[in-house]
């Protein structure tokens, strides 16, 4: 049991270090100037949103999306083939509003996956200085646009990982570990630029290592976005997003990231069930499909969360002295998040629940890869 936690003990000291850096380098989108682009001169902002089978979501985003304060923007919404009640909706919509456009979607081709697809369709179409890819189950304040142009001046991509509404139980233990992920394993300034204690002949060769985006709201100079292929350079990726940033840092553009609070919202699920299969389908893949290093996070994981939690209540005085205290600092650590984020901090009590709950995803999602099962995900295969 001590060995364990010595183990525990060395992971989070080093999420401790990455934490504390992201604390203060994380930065806000809504500490970010608005635009000074008057209305004649202001860059078209072409605002893209794919939608299939989005019917509990699609009005809000829409509606937000045209709600902006900036003033020179477009709307183009993707109806993916949808089987439920989006086509109708936007139908709606398109006919009372002059400044929404609605495509009607192709069918897809078999070497495209239907996010990517969707978004090159949109990419097409938009005819803005700047494209902004949001996801449909996102909504933006008013100054949101605003303040990504004005970004957008110093970096050529910028993406933003929302504040996550999560309102069901099932919401609220899984989604917040996402962000902690986050938080505590990547420093958010070395997506913007190379570690410099990295040898300066490796610096540019590693980059794509330190990538990360978030689909939910990224936004590309649409010089940057053609020069890299745009979503053709992605189109049999699952974690488009990510692999979108690869691309960014191989070509030597720069990429920036933002957290959303009082500028870009998100619910990604809304039921258990949704979760499961939404995670399920980008999980694995997520680590790349590579079993040694998934089966090693996932004993980490176990390590660092559980085994502490188990020490705590059976283990002899020193180990439950020092249980308590790595206890005592991820919950600190996630209480300051559900602080930033607006999270019940009731809720990170239960992180063990939450790391247990992630094994069993792992485990099923084992279980696809190695009997070529494939996850579904608004009606269609993915993987």
């Amino acid at each position: 049991m001590d060995i364990l936690l010595y183990i525990a003990a060395t992971y989070i000291g080093f999420t401790v270090f990455v934490f504390v850096r992201n604390w203060f380098e994380f930065r806000s989108l809504s500490k970010q100037s608005p635009s000074t682009f008057k209305a004649g001169d202001a860059p078209l902002v072409s605002i893209c949103i794919p939608a299939r089978n989005e019917e509990t979501v699609i009005e809000h985003c829409v509606t937000s999306a045209l709600k902006q304060d900036y003033p020179n923007f477009e709307v183009l919404v993707l109806d993916d083939n949808s089987t439920d009640q989006t086509t109708e909706i936007l139908d709606k919509l398109s006919g009372i509003i002059n400044n929404l456009h609605h495509l009607k979607g192709l069918s897809k081709p078999d070497d495209w996956l239907g996010k990517p697809w969707a978004c090159h369709q949109l990419s097409e179409h938009a005819k803005g200085s700047y494209l902004l890819f949001i996801d449909a189950d996102a909504w933006l304040e008013e100054d949101a646009v605003s303040k990504a142009v004005q970004a957008l001046q110093t970096s050529d991509v910028i993406t933003v990982w929302p504040k996550q509404q999560v309102v069901s139980f099932w919401e609220k233990l899984i989604i917040p570990m996402i962000y902690y992920g986050l938080y505590t394993l990547l420093p958010a300034k070395y997506v913007e630029q190379n570690p410099r204690w990295l040898p300066r002949n490796l610096r540019q060769k590693m980059a794509p290592q330190f990538a990360a985006a978030c689909g939910q709201f990224i936004a590309f100079n649409k010089k940057a976005y053609s020069a890299i292929g745009g979503h053709s350079s992605v189109k049999q990726e699952i974690v488009e997003d990510v692999e979108l940033a690869k691309t960014i840092k191989r070509h030597g553009f720069s990429i920036t990231m933002f957290d959303g609070v009082g500028t870009v919202n998100c619910r990604m699920y809304r039921s258990h069930k949704e979760i499961f299969e939404g995670l399920r389908k980008n999980f694995f893949v997520g680590f790349g499909r590579n079993v040694p290093l998934f089966l090693f996070m996932a004993s980490m994981q176990f390590i660092v969360f559980v085994v502490p939690f188990l020490a705590l209540f059976s283990g002899d005085p020193g180990s439950q002295q020092l249980a308590a205290i790595l206890i005592g600092i991820f919950i600190i650590q996630r209480w300051l998040l559900d602080f930033r984020f607006g999270w019940n901090p009731i809720v990170s009590l239960l992180q063990p629940v939450t790391i247990l709950w992630y094994e069993v995803l792992g485990i099923r999602c084992l279980w696809d890869y190695f009997t070529g099962k494939r996850a579904r995900w608004k009606g269609r295969e993915v993987g």
